[in-house]
């Protein structure tokens, strides 16, 4: 289609997603080099981008060399692409694909080199040419919805995920595991021999070193995973269960039930490299840290890895390691330029395993939000909000307790008084298991609402009936909404959750459409329904002025065989409720992130640009009274 192409696999770091090839290992042949681009590109500098990019229109051809093992075999692997044209992206898609190879349909070369420059006969190369999915079909937008830019709703701002990483890592410091090494490791680098200069020089290099480490395994899981597969992770009900089980083993170590440990040899290995001094034997020094380390700081980096890949960001376990790292790094570098700092620290003792039990309450408490978006998108029903608030206050309850001297474990030592930290630390845990306790008839706690289940899970409810009922022209259609009986509408909000059929409403009563692609798993869905959606002011103009229809993106109901479809979108089986709504937010919005915002007339025509998560109830209010008049004005 005019205008529209795709890109380059040679794509620098800020533009958009470069073509790329990824190849299923096979014991029948060895790839030769890399996939080369037999067609050209075109040439041009990209606006949107800020800067030169290389692309392909109508069509482009990549070819990659096979060094046979047998005489045939089939290349399997997955082509990744992003089509574009002047104004807008589509999100990125994967196209598997499966080519059989004989030698009657090579290609070939008098002679040529393998890629350590050994011979290879000309019999034994074969070029395969990719000439398939690099054409993909181009849908134009359904809707006009007058969208010039790429902006996408961002759950999380990177900041906030560095931020986490940086409290986990100072967290870290004050592990058994790692404390009582800070003295150690500074006396190994203001013994060294050499000037203070270079024990300084010394220093920095093994902080840095630290965060080369950590960094890289964030960016590991990045790769690992990939871009679309993040966005996917915090909606995923097998990914929501497997990351309780493991934030459960997590909580289980902090509280003594056992240790995760790695093998031996890893730590050996690292240790004896690291003897070897120079800066080599600084960077093996700093590996022998993270590994020794693993049994304290191990949890934490896994909860903070799920936290930030559950995100959506591309770069969030990345920032959010650079973070841990960092806090973690600092004190080793500080304490050795300053040697006399250390002077100032508390001793080793019973207070280190403390703050890990600690941990692990905290640990615990986190592990149950998983579980509750698995409960949610499967209509388990039985992981209420109060349910889940009993578990909180009993959980918090019992850290008060410890905290006070009067829970113990087998591993603790003994408490002889109580510090005015920890008697602090109590106080506050103290006071937010009683802030918890109204909630169980239905108090808002807002400033939890983002990790609750949703208010009408709630079976003993006092809050939602005194924001008063729906009008009774809302109220006729509730009986018949489809899906109402798997869907509830928050607030008491007159709430339609399938597309056309909140559409018909919308031109029968002649008002505008508010669609809000939302998830069971979406905090950030969550939060904006308990702090922005409940003032009086929002709360008035979504139930007297719009028509709402919330479309879940992660559920899990089956659509009716009738409705099962293949999308002309993404060629992906449309089998679910969330895969037909997720498929059309990405289709027709340009977007894979909750809660999103879209208003638009009974003409399908978009009032205003559509938004996400905007927790100041002033601007949801001016992007509601805008929409209202554009519909006012068309009509």
């Amino acid at each position: 289609m005019k205008h529209w192409h795709i890109y380059s696999q040679h794509i620098e770091g800020g533009g958009p997603v470069p073509t790329s090839f990824t190849f299923t290992r096979s014991e029948d042949y060895d790839l030769m080099g890399s996939v080369a681009e037999n067609s050209k590109p075109t040439k041009a500098f990209d606006q949107s981008f800020n800067m030169n990019i290389l692309w392909f229109e109508h069509k482009a051809v990549f070819s990659q060399k096979i060094k046979l093992k047998k005489p045939g075999t089939t290349v399997k692997g997955s082509l990744e692409f992003m089509v574009c044209n002047d104004v807008q992206c589509l999100p990125p898609d994967q196209v598997e694909f499966s080519i059989p190879v004989s030698p009657e349909k090579t290609k070939e070369k008098k002679s040529t080199e393998d890629v350590h420059g050994n011979p290879i006969s000309k019999d034994s190369v074969n070029e395969t040419v990719f000439k398939k999915a690099v054409q993909p079909e181009i849908q134009e937008n359904p809707l006009d919805i007058e969208q010039k830019s790429k902006k996408k709703a961002v759950s999380q701002p990177l900041w906030l995920t560095f931020l986490a990483g940086l409290l986990g890592g100072f967290a870290a410091i004050l592990m058994p595991c790692i404390f009582p090494m800070l003295p150690m490791t500074v006396s190994f680098f203001t013994k060294q021999k050499g000037s203070k200069a270079d024990g300084i020089r010394k220093s920095m290099l093994y902080g840095l070193s630290i965060i080369v480490i950590y960094v890289s395994l964030g960016l590991c899981i990045t790769v690992f995973f990939g871009a679309d597969a993040l966005n996917n992770l915090s909606t995923n009900g097998i990914f929501n269960f497997a990351f309780f089980v493991l934030l459960l083993a997590f909580a289980a170590s902090f509280l003594g039930a056992f240790e995760l440990m790695l093998p031996a040899s890893w730590l050996n290995a690292a240790d004896s490299k690291a003897d070897k001094g120079g800066f080599l034997g600084i960077f093996f020094m700093a590996t022998t840290l993270a590994l020794v380390s693993f049994s304290c700081t191990g949890p934490i980096i896994g909860t903070l890895l799920v936290q930030a890949a559950t995100m959506g960001q591309i770069l969030g376990p990345a920032v959010g390691m650079f973070g841990f790292a960092l806090a973690l790094a600092l004190p080793f570098t500080l304490f050795a330029m300053f040697p006399s700092w250390l002077n100032a620290l508390p001793k080793s003792g019973g207070w280190l395993n403390s703050v890990k039990v600690v941990l692990g309450f905290l640990e615990l408490a986190l592990a149950l939000k998983f579980l509750s978006n698995v409960d949610l998108a499967y209509h388990w029903e039985w992981f209420d909000r109060e349910v889940f608030l009993v578990l909180w206050i009993v959980i918090f309850g019992f850290m008060s307790l410890y905290l006070l001297g009067k829970l113990k474990f087998s591993h603790d030592s003994p408490l002889v008084f109580i510090s005015t930290p920890r008697l602090f630390l109590a106080i506050i845990s103290t006071s937010f298991t009683f802030y918890m306790v109204p909630g169980l008839w239905g108090a808002p706690l807002q400033s939890i609402a983002a990790f609750l289940p949703p208010q009408h899970t709630q079976d003993f409810d006092l809050y939602t009936g005194s924001l008063g009922g729906m009008s009774s022209s809302a109220s006729e259609h509730r009986v018949s909404v489809k899906y109402s009986d798997i869907f509830h509408a928050p607030l008491n909000l007159n709430t339609f959750f399938d597309y056309e059929e909140g559409l018909a409403y919308a031109r029968k009563v002649n008002k505008p459409v508010m669609i809000d692609f939302t998830g069971h798993a979406c905090v950030n869905c969550r939060k904006m329904e308990a702090t922005v959606w409940s003032k009086p002011e929002v709360l008035k103009r979504l139930r007297e002025d719009y028509v709402l229809i919330q479309l879940y993106v992660d559920d899990k109901t089956e659509l009716a065989k009738n409705e099962q479809t293949t999308s002309v979108y993404s060629g992906k089986f449309i089998k679910t409720i969330g895969n037909k709504w997720s498929d059309m937010q990405a289709q027709r919005f340009n977007a894979n992130s909750q809660p999103y915002y879209v208003l638009f007339d009974s003409n399908e025509k978009s009032l205003v640009a559509p938004q996400g998560a905007d927790y100041e109830p002033e601007n949801f209010v001016r992007f509601l009274d805008e929409g209202k008049k554009v519909f006012r004005e068309r009509k």
